[in-house]
């Protein structure tokens, strides 16, 4: 066995021997006939651990006659960005590669950015975050190219894995192991489209294998403990976790119950159950709403026994509270009126409390003129209860309306009541 990491020998040399992302830097694409003609624009990797920034980089390097240089902006600082610096002074331009860049200071971007602007440095930053929302616009502007990878295929995560079997020089072919298509195939499903984790499972799978007569012999039980052991997702705080959470938002909201579970199983994966119960109990009250009331409660008690019961249990009420959101009606009628009331506030449409409204519990209020309020429950109107007709909003903004009933399950009761009132007050006028 090698001392590096299989995943670390089996990077791509060059750009023809990159994995998956042909959208991004396969043959057809503009990134990949300008490199080959000689130019790499700068340009920053945006995507989720372990489908091929690194790679990329390296490979382009590979690819490329430009000196290389590759940094952390976790452990770099202003003295290594000074050294890049010199190195292209002396050589001419220089490829430098800034991994975590989302995490470049001010101190090291000042000292890089002039540079990178006059064409001595070619930048290539790689994230795990949304650029748009985590590096700095002064870094953004400078790269002409911003590609967003994508989760590699499990055929390309396949042809990998296959690879690596039997590449002499750089993988396991100089090792005699019994591993079939089929298990090779089950790896790269269960590495999730993660090269890295893939490549990482396949090595501990053969170091962990019996061996006879000197030969691997790979078990299908070794292949499912190593994927229950390394093969989840763990990006708990990163952009794709939130975008996991809204992606399950979005699924229930368009009542599509097998994705929505499927997202659900994906954050329950990742461990953060607070994270998840909070999203869920939003989702209640802002897509469910007054169609159906009586949900607020049913996820609550849902989320309440799932922190309770810890995982793996929790994933149980937490996937009824789920399924009962997806198959509810929905409305966001409340959660619209509240942002539209706020609005109005903002843009100064307020007024002054009407004086019926204010507070009497004092002596003096009836010689400031407060007072006049009417007891709805002392005037009841059929089946509803007490209703006067009486203002209640200033008489600046009386005639807003901030509410607009979405007529769906039990709102259409409340829907009903809503312009029955309305038209109460229309005949006193």
């Amino acid at each position: 066995m090698h001392n590096e990491p299989l995943a670390y020998r089996m990077r791509p040399r060059n750009i023809d021997e990159i994995v998956g992302q042909r959208d991004v830097i396969g043959p057809d694409t503009a990134l990949y006939k300008m490199i080959t003609n000689g130019h790499v624009p700068s340009m920053l990797l945006y995507g989720e651990p372990g489908i091929g920034k690194t790679s990329i980089a390296y490979a382009i390097a590979g690819t490329s006659s430009l000196p290389f240089i590759a940094l952390n902006a976790t452990t770099s600082g202003k003295k290594d960005i000074e050294e890049v610096v010199n190195e292209s002074r002396i050589t001419g331009k220089v490829l430098l590669f800034l991994d975590e860049i989302h995490r470049f200071n001010k101190l090291q971007q000042d000292a890089l950015l002039p540079h990178v602007e006059n064409g001595a440095i070619v930048l290539i930053g790689a994230t795990t975050e949304n650029p748009f929302h985590d590096v700095n616009p002064a870094i953004r502007s400078r790269c002409g190219e911003i590609k967003q990878l994508k989760r590699l295929a499990t055929e390309d995560v396949t042809k990998l894995l296959t690879t690596a079997v039997t590449d002499e020089q750089r993988g396991l072919g100089k090792e005699s192991i019994e591993i079939s298509e089929q298990q090779i195939q089950r790896i790269a499903e269960g590495s999730n489209g993660d090269a890295r984790k893939a490549l990482t499972m396949l090595e501990s799978i053969v170091i962990a294998s019996d061996e006879r007569d000197g030969t691997y012999i790979i078990e299908d039980s070794m292949i499912e403990q190593m994927i229950k052991r390394i093969g989840l997702v763990s990006d708990k705080k990163g952009s794709h976790f939130y975008n996991l959470l809204s992606a399950l938002q979005k699924s229930v909201r368009g009542s599509d119950i097998n994705a929505a579970m499927f997202y659900l199983a994906h954050l329950l994966e990742n461990g953060d159950l607070t994270a998840v119960t909070r999203r869920l109990l939003v989702m209640a009250y802002e897509d469910i709403g007054l169609a159906n009331p009586a949900l607020g409660g049913h996820v609550l008690a849902a989320c309440q026994a799932a922190d309770r019961l810890g995982m793996p249990e929790a994933r149980i009420p937490l996937a009824q509270a789920v399924a009962e959101m997806c198959l509810s009606e929905k409305s966001n009628s409340a959660y619209r009126a509240i942002d539209a009331a706020t609005a109005a506030i903002h843009k100064g449409q307020t007024g002054d409390i009407p004086l019926h409204l204010r507070d009497t519990h004092y002596a003096g209020s009836a010689e400031l003129g407060h007072g006049g309020y009417l007891y709805p429950h002392d005037t009841p109107i059929g089946t509803f209860g007490g209703w006067v007709d009486q203002t209640y909003l200033p008489d600046e903004i009386k005639s807003l309306e901030f509410y607009k009933p979405v007529v769906a399950g039990e709102e259409k009761k409340f829907a009903g009541i809503y312009e029955k009132l309305k038209s109460f007050r229309k005949k006193k006028k």
